[in-house]
């Protein structure tokens, strides 16, 4: 270019549009579109171990609450700020009856009824007036779940057919853990909102890019062969089934799943033949942090989540090892906190997120309408959810 050709400057960043996130789809406060969408599920809390007579701060759909165990046993989560004046029960005293508030001595059941108020003539002669904030909680899986929407349109907590069966020399593991976000279990909290890894599941085509041929090989060379994808919907969510035909001869349907309102079901990334080993939960903590929760199969002699052989632990990878072979966590929260979403330009390759964001606003509409979601069940013949995701070899040899 010769000094006076003039350059091509089309598609200069200056005057840009402000960067902008889809409100609908990823905010999930009391009040939100989504917010009270979400409400209709129970939700993973934490796990059943951690709930103590030591309370516990926990932060989930932009909601700060304590949980604990009365020392009768009973799990309660109620909100962290006292119905008195506020103070901050996670310096409560766990008692028999449930916990009392260090400040005047308040105490409030796992249900939140007041029960003793000792500054008061009688005990508080008007106790029974008062309900500390709190929700219905229930255990299973070694997972504390909880249910945070209408009291009239509570669901059955569910099932998966995966979980329920545990064969020989094999247990259920439970965790908080950001592995399989690209983190690891020295790390729990994910800086980013939720749908950036939710919707990471219905994206078959980054695995041979990122997870590959950019990164090195992060899960097994087979995952490099660039897959045929159909996607479909389901009664609760979506799926894709996808076929490679490897350099061997073999040939694999991969299927993978999501359903409402954030559950993923993700086959063996080591390409083990059958049928999923667990599921995980893609649970918000605010807008812009979310934490996976995991209930898998595995090995009686191990004592954590499978990882990738291929992989260090992310929490031991310097600034510059993560941004020679970034993963999953780079990728997602490298978007920022809350992707603009404005500023994206989807692919024929990113059908699977388009339906996803499109079924995700159709149930956001169903429960603004007065309807129930999908995936909620009030039927307990029905409360059992058959897994379909799996590495199907067409000739397992």
């Amino acid at each position: 270019m010769s000094a006076y050709e003039k350059p091509d400057l089309t598609g200069v960043a200056y005057g840009r549009p402000a960067g902008q996130h889809d409100a609908l789809l990823t905010e999930v406060g009391p009040g939100t579109p989504c917010g009270e969408f979400m409400r209709r599920y129970w939700h993973p809390v934490t796990l059943s171990e951690r709930v103590t007579t030591t309370p516990a701060r926990i932060r989930i759909l932009g909601e700060d609450l304590i949980v604990f165990r009365d020392r009768s046993g009973r799990a309660g989560l109620l909100h962290n700020r006292c119905a008195h004046r506020g103070t901050d029960l996670f310096y409560g005293r766990v008692e028999p009856e449930g916990i009392r508030c260090c400040y005047h001595g308040w105490l409030f059941s796992v249900e939140g009824r007041c029960l003793d108020q000792p500054c008061e003539k009688g005990g508080g002669a008007n106790r029974e007036r008062i309900r500390q904030p709190w929700y219905p909680v229930q255990e299973r899986y070694g997972i504390l779940w909880a249910y945070m929407g209408p009291p009239d349109r509570m669901p059955l907590l569910p099932r998966w057919d995966i979980l329920e069966t545990i064969e020989p020399g094999m247990k259920l593991h439970v965790s908080h853990s950001s592995l399989y976000a690209g983190g690891d279990d020295d790390v729990e909290i994910v800086p980013c909102n939720w749908l950036q890894e939710w919707e990471n599941v219905m994206d078959p085509f980054h695995i041979p890019v990122l997870h590959t041929t950019f990164s090195g090989v992060q899960f097994v060379l087979e995952m490099g062969v660039m897959p045929e994808v159909e996607w479909e919907y389901t009664d609760d969510g979506i799926r894709y089934t996808a076929y490679r035909k490897l350099d061997d001869g073999r040939e694999m349907d991969r299927i993978t799943a999501a359903s409402f309102p954030y559950v993923r079901m993700v086959p063996n990334v080591q390409l083990r033949h059958g049928a999923a080993g667990g599921i995980g939960f893609v649970v918000p903590v605010d807008d812009t942090h979310f934490r996976l929760c995991f209930a898998m199969k595995i090995p009686e002699d191990q004592n954590a989540l499978p990882r990738s052989p291929n992989l260090r632990p992310w929490s031991k990878m310097t600034e510059e090892e993560r941004q020679r072979y970034p993963g999953d966590w780079e990728a997602q929260v490298g978007q920022g906190p809350i992707t603009f979403h404005n500023e994206e330009h989807l692919a024929t390759s990113d059908k699977g997120v388009g339906m996803l964001r499109r079924a995700l606003r159709q149930q956001i509409k169903a429960v603004q309408e007065g309807r129930d979601p999908a995936g909620v069940n009030f039927d307990p013949d029905k409360v059992l959810i058959r897994v379909e995701a799996g590495n199907w070899f067409r000739d397992p040899r």
